[in-house]
């Protein structure tokens, strides 16, 4: 009957009364126990029936209307909303026949069930994220007097503390950039294209390291460029390929990490790095230095960006990996003139900065817990890499090279198996792996995969790898 609440308990799961409220009308709608258009308890009778106040069930119903979820009839009450769409478990499947191409794997990871296990994703578990850290800076935001760090636009530079704060940091790592010459962006993606928009135009020549981070592959097809890829070696792109590259193709860039490489977690040696910046210097060549996986290094690599005194180099980075993905900001330094047009370009796509992601940020990076998070980080990461390399091999998968640091392993497959396929395969034991071809603009990684060593924790990682395999071959 419309408005009965018998079956409607308190939960005893974390969280607010009016969380578990709300928690409790969904589960309601969803079981299909309050009909399309039914009624919903009076509010007097949801509170007597699940021992709250009506004010915590006025809230609940209110939250509940602004989602959609329930509608307020004004004199008759509240209703579940408009009649739910049959449900289909074919579209909650993973979608096999999608191109494996640079957006395949971050569609399957991103839009993947919480049950599924994610060893070819680029980030870490949510669980090994500064959690205490974070809530301690939503807390401190949250009792601010000043309320425009809630409410207010950014400056179109982004909140000039914190640039402040990573002008010290980048000193730590022999890169002078004063406060002025660095814009902060949503993301590391953002800085990398506002930094495309600024350099490049349809049809320009770009240079990667082959294999490179699939999503530089998707952004610079969106700016409509022509990308050629330069062998990656241990110790940085091969330069003989790059000074060729470099001769037959004019590029007006060249993007790579060179701190630890993704995928293959290499370092870029010092006399490469040098080498580099005169090839560079010689052809009127831009760098585009993505330092994302800074924190994850014990000992740092040589950066381009400190050689070059941010002339020809464009430094940029975010916190995505070692912080909050949900806290989307980034940032891009670079010469005084180069920053004025950027910070043209910030308004004209962003209009400002995101001050609140910001001020978060600063809260956190500034905490003495963050540091202690990044050395507990790095210890484990090291033991998962100790971990997870002998478990590949057994195998029979080899990496390339075993890193210094960081979470990505770069591996061949045996038996000269297709890792595209074998990805496939594995969609179907709830495994979301990255195939090499993915990362190569020459489609000359074919056999190799990427691994992230934190996201293999899991047993039903290897055996649904296992399977896959066997499937595959």
């Amino acid at each position: 009957m419309a408005g009965t609440v018998d079956d409607l308990t308190l939960p005893t799961r974390d969280g607010t009364l009016v969380e578990h409220v709300m928690a409790a009308i969904r589960r309601r709608i969803a079981s299909r126990a309050l009909a399309p258009g039914g009624k919903l308890p009076s509010i007097r009778a949801l509170a007597q029936t699940m021992r709250v106040s009506k004010s915590t069930v006025v809230e609940a119903y209110d939250r509940l209307a602004a989602e959609g979820v329930i509608r307020s009839r004004p004199g008759s009450g509240f209703y579940s909303a408009a009649s739910l769409a049959p449900l289909s478990l074919a579209e909650l499947a993973p979608r096999l026949d999608r191109a494996v191409d640079p957006f395949w794997v971050s569609r399957q990871s991103l839009e993947a069930r919480r049950e599924v296990l994610k060893p070819g994703c680029g980030w870490l578990p949510d669980a090994w994220m500064p959690e205490d850290e974070i809530r301690r800076a939503l807390r401190g935001l949250a009792r601010t007097k000043d309320a425009t760090g809630l409410t207010d636009y950014g400056t179109p530079l982004g909140l000039a503390p914190l640039r402040a704060f990573l002008s010290r940091r980048l000193a730590e790592q022999g890169v002078e950039a004063a406060f002025d010459r660095i814009l902060l962006t949503d993301s590391g993606t953002q800085a990398i294209d506002l930094v495309c928009r600024l350099l490049v135009q349809p049809g320009d020549t770009v240079l990667v390291d082959d294999p490179c981070y699939f999503n530089f592959l998707a952004l610079l097809r969106a700016h409509q460029v022509t990308v050629i890829g330069v062998p990656m070696t241990p110790a940085g792109p091969d330069l003989g390929a790059f000074e060729q590259a470099l001769g037959h193709h004019k590029p007006r860039l060249y993007i790579t990490n060179s701190g630890l490489h993704n995928p293959t977690g290499a370092a870029l040696s010092t006399v490469t790095a040098h080498r580099l910046l005169k090839l560079a210097e010689r052809h009127g060549l831009t760098v585009v230095e993505d330092d994302i996986f800074a924190d994850f290094e014990h000992e740092p690599a040589p950066r381009l960006a400190a050689l070059d005194g941010l002339d020809r180099v464009v430094r940029i980075g975010s916190f995505s990996k070692t912080l909050s993905a949900s806290f989307r900001c980034g940032y891009i330094a670079a010469r005084p003139d180069w920053i004025d047009k950027l910070t043209d370009l910030r308004i004209a796509t962003g209009f400002s900065s995101h001050r609140l992601a910001e001020e978060l940020v600063l809260g956190v990076l500034g905490s003495s817990g963050y540091r202690r998070h990044l050395e507990s980080l790095r210890t484990r990461l090291g033991r998962s890499m100790a971990a997870v390399v002998p478990r590949l091999q057994a195998l029979g998968i080899t990496p390339w090279i075993v890193p210094k640091a960081g979470m990505l392993l770069w591996c061949r497959l045996p038996d000269d198996l297709d890792a595209a396929v074998v990805a496939r395969h594995a969609l179907n034991e709830d495994v979301v792996l990255a195939p090499g071809n993915v990362f190569s603009p020459a489609q000359s990684a074919r056999s190799f995969m990427r691994f992230n060593v934190a996201q293999c924790t899991d047993e039903r990682v290897f055996k649904g790898l296992e399977r896959a395999m066997t499937a595959a071959g």
